[in-house]
């Protein structure tokens, strides 16, 4: 291996205009993210390595030319984030979102407010990589918590993430291969779910993509009928049985069907405070709601006149 150091920064201008001349979205957080990636070093601590190997510089070159084939900038490093967890992704694994940060936000909240001598059951349907149920219990190792995936392809990608979890100390999950349709899913916690969260396909059909969705991001994923809510209605079912009065869920959507998923919810009767929630763009993302009591059954003994 050479001795000779060269510049990093001239490198990581010359890719950003690279990324920005591909189209990609955030060409400067990519092209920075990449650098860091190929070093093994924190992004905001670039500046202390402004020398690299021409090694690693060919080997960053390689990437940034990947990134501009529009290759997802987390299938180059082989991670993306939830919570304060990684996750490893790839080729055949939904990429989890930072608008779904906000999702997992929710949940934390509503654990917090339960009483704390309370074992809390979580239920994340549409798991893909696992992102939301294991961010959930490394924050909340005293829940308990369910996923559900039903992708032969992303299922081994969520194994792999719960193994890895465990390896680090957090609580195991359970995971299933199951369908979140299904009317016998998960039939031993009918009324005992104190949330269920979802990042279901919810893309109606025909929308445009960016590259890096289209072609990379498994389409069972993405796709959710003709108005994108066809898993999202198949599912409520499953949702309005699992969990307890009071028990909350929230389910992420596509931009256009906020007040879809808000309607569907609605309609079951069995929610109350159904909130469209808006993302740091301002953009629907997800819909929240609580499960009600059902309603008591009127009493069949005859009513005593005169009383």
């Amino acid at each position: 291996m050479s001795t000779t150091r060269v510049a990093l920064r001239p490198a990581i201008n010359d890719a950003i205009e690279t990324l920005r001349t591909a189209g990609v979205h955030s060409p400067q957080a990519d092209a920075e993210q990449l650098a860091a990636h190929v070093l093994g070093v924190a992004r905001t601590r670039l500046a202390l390595t402004p020398l690299v190997s021409p090694e690693k510089l060919a080997e960053y070159g390689e990437l940034v030319a990947r990134r501009a084939q529009r290759i997802p900038l987390q299938h180059l490093t082989g991670t993306a984030a939830m919570g304060a967890i990684d996750l490893a992704v790839g080729p055949g694994v939904f990429v989890p979102r930072p608008e779904t940060e906000l999702l997992f936000a929710w949940a934390l909240a509503q654990l917090e407010a339960l009483p704390h001598d309370h074992t809390p059951i979580v239920v994340d349907l549409c798991t893909g990589s696992g992102a939301l149920a294991l961010a959930i219990a490394h924050a909340r190792p005293d829940a308990d918590v369910h996923a559900i995936e039903l992708d032969p392809a992303a299922l081994p990608w969520a194994r792999r993430n719960a193994d890895d979890r465990i390896a680090a100390g957090d609580t195991p999950i359970t995971l299933y291969a199951d369908d979140v349709t299904d009317p016998a899913l998960l039939a031993d916690f009918d009324g005992r779910v104190d949330v269920v969260v979802s990042n279901p396909p919810y893309i109606p059909e025909g929308a445009r993509l960016d590259p890096e969705v289209a072609e990379h991001d498994p389409h069972i994923a993405l796709f959710g009928g003709p108005d994108g809510l066809d898993v999202i209605r198949a599912m409520l079912p499953n949702i309005t049985r699992i969990l307890r009065p009071g028990g909350a869920t929230a389910i992420e959507h596509d931009d256009t069907n906020g007040s879809g998923v808000a309607a569907l919810l609605t309609a079951t009767g069995a929610f109350a405070d159904v909130i469209e929630h808006l993302d740091l763009a301002g953009k629907p993302r997800f819909v929240a709601a609580t499960r009600t009591a059902p309603p008591l059954r009127e009493s069949r003994l005859p009513r005593l006149s005169g009383l």
